[in-house]
């Protein structure tokens, strides 16, 4: 077995910025000092003026397979996420059929065995009928649970207040959500309909999943977590008084409740609907510059734990529609890490802090086994990245099978350079060099 020697690169990992090298044999870092000697066995890859990140751990992503798969695959997106550093991801459960059951549960792992170019696992789906499905699964298999308090893409919407306390109640894996309060949609929607008809401006996707929409569903969540004492985990915020809900006065493997932002609310506004229209329809809606500040701020002082992709892949002729039929998300996970090091260049996160969020904290939170940071025994998931050069985003370079994003035209502030993904060099300079690297994630529960 062949070694590996990456040398003189600057390491940003819990913390710090270190120059050393790091020695890989098989999947894992065996050693990680300055100057090791390297011999005839051992392939050398030069990193210097380079900066090695530990592998991004994208917490939620929508590979649409089983079922939509003209959207994306496991294996397309998988490969667009090695291209982009995420070299683990946790992927949700609104597929088709849906990931209610134990049989669809297994169904998804095999298929990613056969085809993730990244390591993987899969949140399981609470509904308003599964809670005998939910009290079979196996806490060291299953990443967590995932209930969408308002609805979105696959109709899984858990409305019933006795079964959701059921839920909260009966497990303790961490229960993930997406927070909207089902009821103020439906007024808000039905004004503007009433209003425009099918020709409601996508300008007003803000107005009617509105700000109120997601504090009214995160506020009960977070009150029925304290009143069960479940663990949860708030997906995707994106108003500024949501962040006034949580909390950094715990060390994070103390929290209770945490919470999560995604790259399209740390980078657009309200402002771009004009000019990207149905392009950046997400749910929750991207709304104001002072909600954006505000998740920034939130961020950066540890009420906000995570940074993720809330990656959703749809074609261009679904995105253009009215915005009534227009479905929402986005892909995001080939240029989620450009993005974060360009607002590091911007000073918007120090890389320090952007390896915490990206990285260690989903480590964390979900409790995966020697991942999410660079250190010896750990499995060998880094990315090489350059800061001194530039990436513009063409159409040429997309590897979503959607062939479309968000950031096309973009120019970001830094290079991808490699992805490894267990000790294999997956991506390199805009090439995949394989693409079933990935294993199933492990837990310590």
């Amino acid at each position: 077995m062949k070694r590996k020697l990456i040398c003189n690169a600057i390491i940003v990992n819990e913390g710090c910025q270190i120059k050393n090298d790091i020695l890989i044999e098989g999947d894992k870092i065996i050693e990680i000092k300055p100057n090791i000697t390297p011999n005839s066995e051992i392939e050398i890859i030069e990193a210097r003026g380079l900066y090695i990140l530990p592998g991004l751990i994208d917490d939620q992503v929508h590979f649409r397979e089983p079922g939509l798969t003209h959207k994306g695959s496991i294996e397309s997106e998988s490969i667009a996420a090695v291209a982009g550093g995420i070299t683990s991801y946790i992927e949700m459960p609104n597929t088709i059929p849906q990931t209610t059951t134990k049989e669809e549960l297994d169904k998804k792992f095999s298929i990613a065995s056969k085809s993730s170019a990244a390591n993987y696992s899969f949140l399981f789906g609470g509904t308003n009928e599964n809670i005998g499905e939910i009290l079979k699964l196996d806490k060291n298999q299953v990443a967590g649970i995932k209930i969408f308090l308002g609805s979105s893409t696959g109709n899984m919407l858990v409305d019933d207040p006795e079964i959701l306390k059921k839920i909260f109640c009966s497990t303790d894996l961490l229960i993930a959500v997406h927070c909207e309060d089902e009821k103020t949609i439906k007024v808000n929607l039905e004004k503007f309909t009433k209003e425009f008809g099918k020709n409601i401006p996508i300008s007003l996707h803000p107005k009617i999943r509105s700000e109120k929409a997601c504090y009214i569903s995160s506020s009960k969540a977070i009150s029925l977590a304290k009143e069960t004492g479940a663990r949860l985990h708030v997906f995707h915020l994106s108003t500024g008084i949501e962040t006034k809900l949580f909390s950094n006065k715990k060390e994070l493997k103390d929290k209770k409740i945490t919470s999560e932002v995604c790259i399209h609310h740390l980078w657009f506004t309200d402002n771009d609907y004009e000019k990207k229209g149905p392009l950046i329809k997400w749910n929750p809606a991207i709304k104001s510059k002072s909600d954006q500040i505000e998740l920034w701020k939130a961020l950066n002082d540890d009420r906000i734990d995570v940074i993720a992709t809330d990656h959703a892949p749809h074609t261009l002729v679904e995105k253009n529609n009215d915005y009534l039929s227009t479905p929402s998300g986005g892909p995001l996970v080939q240029h989620s890490l450009l993005a974060l090091l360009t607002s590091v260049k911007n000073g918007k996160i120090s890389i320090e802090k952007l390896v915490q969020k990206a990285c260690h904290n989903p480590a964390i939170l979900f409790e995966i086994h020697k991942r999410g940071f660079i250190r010896e025994g750990y499995y060998a998931d880094f990315v090489i990245v350059n800061l001194d050069a530039k990436t513009k985003v063409t159409s040429e370079s997309l590897l979503y099978k959607c062939g479309w994003s968000p950031f096309e035209g973009i120019t970001f502030d830094a290079k991808i350079e490699k992805t490894f993904v267990n000790g294999t060099k997956v991506y390199e300079n805009g090439n995949i060099l394989k693409t079933d690297a990935g294993k199933q994630l492990t837990f310590d529960r």
